[in-house]
C-alpha cells in the first residue's frame, strides 16, 4: 500500500510539472495534510463518545443482553458449533459493535471469537465454514449507526452528516444478507470442518 501511494504522489507531481501546475499540487498536497489532521481530531472525539457508549453499555449488561437475544440466530448460522460454543457469544457481541459502527470495539471480540472457531476447527491449516461466515458478516459490516463515517463528514464540514444513515442501513443490510447467503451456499461444497468441544468436568462428561 505504501507504494501505491508513493506511486500516485510521484506521478501527480510529475505530471502537474507537465502542465505547469506544480504550485497547485503542491498547495493539495498542504490542504489535504492539514484537512487530514482535521478529520483525524475528530474521529478521536466521536470514536472515544461511542467506545464510551459502548463500555457502559457493556457494564450495565446490554450487550450481553444483544448478545442473548441473537443468539438464537447466530446458532443457526453457525450449526456446525456446539451450543455452549464462548463463539457463539462472541459472534454475537462482535455484531452488535458492528452495527453501532464501532469497527475498532468489535475487532479484539472478532479476533476473540476466531481464535475459539479456531478450537474447534479439524483441519488447522484451513478455515472453518463457521470461521468463513463470520468473515463474510464482519466484511459486510451492517451498521444502524455509522459512526466512523459521520465523524468524517463532520471533520470535512458536512452539513448533514447524519443523512448518510439511512443509505448505509440499505447497502449494509443488502451486502450483509448477501454474504450470509453466498457463504451458505458455498458450505454445500465442503464438509464441517469443526470437532465437538471435549468434555469438560463442569459438564459433567469425562477427562
Amino acid at each position: 500500500m505504501n507504494y501505491i501511494f508513493y506511486f500516485l504522489i510521484v506521478i501527480s507531481i510529475i505530471a502537474g510539472a507537465i502542465n505547469g501546475k506544480l504550485s497547485d499540487v503542491v498547495n493539495s498536497i498542504l490542504t489535504g495534510a492539514e484537512l487530514s489532521v482535521k478529520v483525524a481530531f475528530s474521529l478521536i472525539g466521536i470514536m472515544a463518545f461511542w467506545l464510551g457508549i459502548m463500555k457502559i453499555a457493556e457494564k450495565c449488561g446490554l450487550v450481553t443482553l444483544i448478545a442473548k437475544i441473537l443468539k438464537p440466530i447466530t446458532k443457526r448460522l453457525f450449526n456446525e458449533l456446539p451450543e455452549d460454543s464462548p463463539a457463539i457469544g462472541d459472534v454475537a457481541m462482535s455484531f452488535s459493535a458492528n452495527a453501532l459502527g464501532l469497527a475498532n470495539a468489535a475487532t479484539p471480540i472478532g479476533i476473540k471469537a476466531m481464535t475459539e472457531m479456531q478450537k474447534q476447527n479439524i483441519d488447522k491449516k484451513s478455515a472453518s465454514n463457521s470461521m468463513c461466515v463470520f468473515l463474510a458478516m464482519s466484511t459486510a459490516g451492517f451498521q444502524l449507526i455509522p459512526a466512523t463515517v459521520i465523524a468524517i463528514l463532520i471533520g470535512i464540514g458536512y452539513k448533514n452528516p447524519t443523512e448518510i444513515i439511512a443509505p448505509t442501513l440499505l447497502v449494509t443490510t443488502i451486502a450483509f444478507i448477501s454474504a450470509i447467503i453466498i457463504a451458505k451456499i458455498f458450505q454445500r461444497f465442503w464438509a464441517p470442518q469443526t470437532a465437538p468441544m471435549p468434555d469438560t468436568p463442569e459438564t459433567g462428561g469425562k477427562n
